[in-house]
């Protein structure tokens, strides 16, 4: 067990890490509601407790209800059915794949950004649909959970900004994503008719976010920038006093190297000019570097 918690915490404290801080906190979020709906069944026989519970994190359309527990339009995207399974795997490896798509063109805050955006925007759609749309709203009451709306924004996010990229599907072959994506639109187009009309609905919303961002980002406007700043201005409050591997190794040889150039471009960069590339790659990806300075991040891993 210690070195699972191990894992989770290592997942954190890396740089640049944010599709395996998503999926671990999906997880561990299941694994804790996993032991506390057995705890409450086996040893209390009172699961009606874990319902209730439940419901102060879930996203529920009814107007009276949202306006008393307003933090559900963004913690229901962490919370799955703890029965079966099978609501949680399916979006982890969807967020697997196609996450690891955008965080290598994108960057590892615009995924987060991705994420957050695309619960949000599901959870508003899905406010507006059942309490504006005759059909919907004799389900009022009904509940909303899962990371579906926040994976089909990262799918649709990925399929617009590169929709010939190839997935090679089991018994299938390849297929390109763009492909993938218009069929998991069908399925939610047909789900807001269904029973989980909800469910639906984010998925929806969320597909809708994903394409607007990308074609946004493009033009140059980024919608994620109000979340960059919130998250910037609690890294500041909470700053590490620890330095990331590579500034850490930096500073211990510090002492060994001279100002002398090192091969050509100069000499080994600083610690701010360090700071200033791993943030730019935090927020853009790697390929936004440029070619001095990537060198200048290689010269100062090489320390």
């Amino acid at each position: 067990m210690s070195g699972i918690l191990d894992d989770f915490k290592d997942a954190f404290a890396k740089r640049n890490n944010g599709l395996i801080q998503l999926i671990w906190l999906n997880v561990a979020v299941y694994v804790v509601m996993l032991l506390c709906l057995i705890t409450l069944t086996v040893f209390f026989k009172k699961s009606d407790v874990f319902e209730n519970v439940l419901s102060y994190f879930s996203l529920t359309p009814a107007m009276g209800t949202f306006l008393f527990r307003p933090w559900t339009i963004l913690t229901y995207a962490f919370f799955h059915s703890v029965n079966p399974i099978a609501h949680l795997l399916p979006n982890m490896l969807m967020l697997y794949w196609f996450g690891a798509i955008i965080q290598e063109f994108l960057g590892s805050r615009r995924l987060i950004n991705l994420y957050i955006l695309g619960a949000l925007f599901g959870g508003i759609l899905a406010l507006a649909a059942f309490n504006f749309i005759p059909y919907y709203q004799v389900a009022l009451s009904t509940t909303i959970i899962g990371a579906s709306g926040s994976v089909m924004a990262i799918v649709f996010a990925a399929a617009t900004l590169m929709p010939d990229y190839t997935f090679f599907l089991f018994l299938i072959g390849p297929v390109r994503i763009k492909y993938i994506a218009f069929f998991f639109f069908l399925i939610s187009l047909a789900g807001a008719i269904g029973t989980n009309a909800g469910g639906g609905i984010v998925h929806l919303g969320g597909a809708l976010l994903g394409y607007l961002y990308v074609k946004q980002l493009q033009v140059g406007r980024d919608w994620g920038t109000p979340l960059d700043a919130t998250f910037d201005f609690f890294q500041n409050i909470f700053k590490r006093t620890e330095k990331p591997t590579i500034k850490v190794a930096y500073r211990q040889k510090e002492s060994t190297y001279s100002s002398t150039p090192a091969g050509v471009g100069g000499g080994y960069p600083d610690d701010d000019e360090v700071d200033e590339i791993l943030d730019k790659i935090s927020r853009s990806g790697y390929e936004s570097l440029t070619k001095e300075e990537k060198q200048k991040l290689f010269k100062a891993s090489q320390k």
